[in-house]
Parts: structure tokens; sequence; C-alpha cells
């Protein structure tokens, strides 16, 4: 049985303990939370607390999880485009609409599956059975470059680099409106999202540092073209921030607008330069994986 303990903040005041912890608790669903809260399985003060228990400041919360069974996680003769390969790393250009990795309601059909049936028992165990060789992630449906470690030597090696800011990250998206400057930068803290817990959100009270670079590569009549440089890497960064400054990508109906005038699969964002030291060889490395097809469509369409 795991015991998580929370205390309720101000800005918390009035939420419904379900909406609380299902944003508190990542991995975990809305309807798990609330079969843990039927079960009894929720405490706030010492009490047994509802589904629809309103927060009040102060409020002392501990909720006992008990022990998961994990699924058991399949390899799957998924095809795999690689950019590169060698006994430590591979650099994936994924396809839009693959689930990174297994998790609630994708057990199935994600690069984990096709990366155990490629790589056999050959990926570093750091992040545990269902995420194996994962050091990074990439949305659903962003497109482009992934790095992953076949040992945990290069998981901590790359791991160290991500924490210190110097891996390479370049992207392209589409944005709504025509940015006027030539280049600029968002730095605004991102963190959850105060009532809508499933999104992230410039939040400057509990939010984490957060740095994008952008530059415009073409102009058009409604919308811009541009390059984003990440110097962070929070959950959804170039969304959250180009949305902060009117900017929303295009397809993005999460932090844009609900309805596209495209036929689109999502945001239209792609990961397309990643660059990094190699854990054993200590040289620089860059990889560029080409824009996808309905991408290249879309800017001929606009």
């Amino acid at each position: 049985m795991e015991h998580i303990e929370f205390e309720a903040a101000p800005e918390n005041i009035e939420e419904r303990i379900d909406v609380f912890l299902a944003g508190e608790m990542e991995g975990f669903s809305r309807s798990y939370i609330q079969k843990l809260l039927k079960q009894g399985n929720v405490l706030v003060n010492q009490k047994p607390a509802k589904a629809n228990y309103r927060l009040d400041e102060g409020d002392q919360i501990h909720v006992e999880v008990p022990e998961a069974v994990a699924p058991e996680i399949v390899p799957e003769d998924i095809a795999i485009d690689i950019l590169y390969e060698d006994e430590d790393l591979l650099v994936v250009n994924k396809p839009k609409g693959m689930v990174v990795h297994p998790a609630a309601g994708h057990y199935s059909g994600t690069l984990v599956n096709a990366l155990l049936y490629h790589c056999k028992d050959g990926l570093s165990g750091i992040n545990g059975v269902m995420r194996p060789g994962i050091v990074h992630r990439i949305d659903m449906d962003t497109t482009g470059s992934l790095l992953v470690c076949k040992n945990d030597f290069a998981h901590q090696a790359i791991a160290a680099q991500l924490k210190e800011h110097s891996i390479t990250r370049r992207y392209r998206a589409i944005v709504h409106g025509v940015i006027e400057a030539d280049a600029g930068s968002v730095c605004a803290p991102i963190g959850r999202h105060p009532t809508d817990r499933k999104k992230m959100a410039v939040n400057e009270k509990n939010g984490k540092e957060a740095v994008t670079h952008y530059r415009v590569i073409q102009r058009f009549e409604k919308y811009t073209y541009i390059e984003c440089r990440l110097e962070t890497g929070r959950t959804h960064q170039i969304r959250v921030h180009m949305s902060h400054i009117h900017h929303p990508l295009l397809g993005d109906t999460v932090y844009g607008q609900s309805k596209c005038p495209f036929k689109l699969q999502g945001q239209t964002l792609h990961a397309m330069v990643l660059g990094f030291v190699h854990p054993r060889t200590g040289g620089y490395m860059e990889f560029t994986a080409p824009l996808p097809e309905y991408f290249e469509q879309l800017l001929k369409k606009i």
C-alpha cells in the first residue's frame, strides 16, 4: 500500500477533492480517484471523504493507493523510423498519433511496444517496466526526433544533459496570427492549470522555470511558421507558451481554438532537430527529422 499526503492551499478552496487529486496524482485517472474515495481510501483530516467534498484551506489529505499489478507490456512488430542507432542509444522519428509509453488506456501500439520488439532486452531499466529506454517524451500528436537509451549508463548520461539544459531541441510549428517580431523568447513558469488539472498553464506561483526561444521562418495571411528552441523541457511547454503570447499552435484544441479550419489530428508541432553529447564517445551528435507529409502539405495550403 502506497501512502500519499497533501495539504490544501488557498487556491484549492472549494475545489472538489476528486478533481484536486486527479490533477495532483499524475498517472491516475479521475475515475480511479473516485474509486479510491468510494472505497474509503481517501481521508481528509483523518475522516473518509466523498468525491464531492469541497476543500478548505489547510485540509490534510491522506491517500492510500493499493499496490498496482502492472499489465504485461508485450513486444509488437510495429515499424519505426530509426534515424540513428548504436550499442548505447537510438534516435527515432516518431509519427503522429503514437503514444510514447504505455499508460492508462494505452497498453499497446506505443513506441515502447515497438522498441521492445526491435531491441529485445536491450533497453535501459531506470524508468521501470512501463517506460524502458525512455529518457524524455513528446506528446502523442507531436512528431519528430526522440532519443531512446539502450542501457543505464547511456540513460544516466543523457538525463544529466537534460537536467543541465545542454541538449539541443529545435521544433517547427505553425501558429495562429502573424508574429511581428522576427525572434523572441517566452520566459514564464509552467505548472498545473489552477482549475483544469489535466492542463498545464503559465503559473507564476507554483510553476517551474520554463524558457522557449522562437524565430519566424515565414509569415502568412493568418498564420506564422516558426522554429522554437527549448531551453527547458516542461510538459506541453511550446503549446502553453505560444498560447500565452496569443499565438496558439494551429490544430491545438486544448490550448488554442476549439475548432480548427483544417482537418488536423492535434497540434502542428514537429521535433525537428535533436543534438547531444554521446555518452560513450564524448562527441557532439545532431540529427534532423524531416517534416512529415501532412505538415508540408499544410504549408502549401496556407
